[in-house]
């Protein structure tokens, strides 16, 4: 099962931005570019792929328990992802009339794409909600909710890297009036993609 979309990324697409799932590139990219899929057969072993397609569950799983699979992996995808992802913006900036464009990613920090953006944005909320916000998004425990989070940057350190924070702690109301600020603000102070 897809993961389902952050509601602050659907909430910008909704308004007219266009927006790009770094999870959806990787996903693509891990199940179509051959060379990075034998380079995940031969870290995590066959059982990586059922039928041409990511055994996420599988995966997840083992990178979550395996603290050095889960950095070589990143390793290996993550400069896969940034590169189609830049690609996309110079297609984005050559055939449509954008003046910026939503990257939604977990791992911005973590990858260093940060470096490739502009601005980023860091919503947030309470650990325990957020912890039950996840548990219901992705059908999974609490327990692997926990090992994720612990994979990833603290959230004090990303909130203290982030140009935004958008805290997400009321109801999904509250979200969507700070998502239309904070896209009127993008509509104000980007110019078209391709202008220095």
């Amino acid at each position: 099962m897809d993961r389902v979309k952050q509601p602050c990324a659907k909430f910008l697409k909704n308004l007219g931005a266009k927006v790009i799932y770094a999870d959806e590139v990787a996903k693509r990219i891990m199940e179509e570019d051959e060379k990075l899929k034998r380079k995940i057969k031969k870290l995590f072993g066959d059982e990586a792929y059922i039928g041409g397609k990511l055994n996420r569950k599988f995966i997840s799983d083992v990178i979550f328990s395996d603290e050095k699979k889960r950095k070589v992996l990143e390793s290996i995808v993550h400069p896969e992802v940034i590169k189609k992802i830049i690609t996309e913006f110079k297609k984005i900036s050559k055939n449509e009339n954008q003046s910026f464009v939503i990257v939604e990613a977990a791992l911005i920090f973590e990858s260093g794409f940060d470096k490739e953006l502009d601005y980023v944005v860091v919503v947030d909320a309470d650990e325990e909600l957020k912890i039950k916000r996840i548990m219901e998004r992705d059908n999974c425990t609490r327990e692997e909710v926990l090992k994720r989070m612990k994979a990833q940057m603290s959230q004090s350190k990303k909130r203290s890297l982030a140009d935004i924070v958008i805290q997400n702690d009321g109801d999904i109301e509250a979200l969507r009036e700070r998502v239309k600020f904070l896209y009127s603000l993008f509509q104000k102070i980007s110019k078209p993609i391709g202008e220095n």
